[in-house]
């Protein structure tokens, strides 16, 4: 028998508290210290890995302005939402090697959006054979990664991955 050991994990399946009020991508920003999470900000939007991901580098692009529909961006906010994308594919291809991405957006609450008031783009690295029965029979993830390891591999990709495509 196998063991998979997720220590990680405890506190968010324990975790019978009613999540803080207001938006978790506004609080992001709003504090005089950045959310550890957030690895890369832009003028209109930011990076922000995923606290409970799919796959390592698990990010999201979000814009800075609270809105959860696509309709309501300006046109530089659009730009920027694709163009953090863009990066955010060039980092990870750089630091991890995927084979592919999963980019997404999920418009309101029927459609699957987690936080539906606050629209987020999410960028998920793939593997081949990265899907594999533990997450569809155990409902676990594996990831050989802790995040602030990985949030402080991708700070330092996307300073320089960023500075050479300006």
């Amino acid at each position: 028998m196998h063991r998979l050991w997720t220590p990680w994990r405890l506190a968010y399946l324990t975790d019978t508290t009613s999540p803080a009020p207001g938006c978790i991508f506004c609080a992001a920003l709003a504090g005089p210290e950045m959310d550890p999470l957030v690895v890369y900000r832009a003028g209109r939007a930011y990076v922000i890995l995923n606290k409970f991901p799919y796959n390592n580098g698990h990010l999201m692009v979000v814009p800075q302005r609270h809105t959860g529909r696509l309709a309501d961006l300006d046109a530089a906010e659009l730009a920027e939402l694709m163009e953090l994308a863009q990066l955010s594919e060039r980092v990870l291809g750089t630091l991890y090697g995927p084979h592919g991405f999963n980019m997404g957006l999920n418009l309101g609450t029927a459609a699957g959006a987690g936080i539906a008031d606050h629209l987020h783009m999410h960028v998920v690295p793939r593997w081949n054979g990265d899907t594999n029965f533990v997450s569809v029979v155990g409902e676990t993830r594996v990831l050989p990664e802790e995040l602030p390891a990985t949030a402080g591999r991708l700070r330092t990709a996307f300073a320089s991955i960023a500075g050479q495509s300006r």
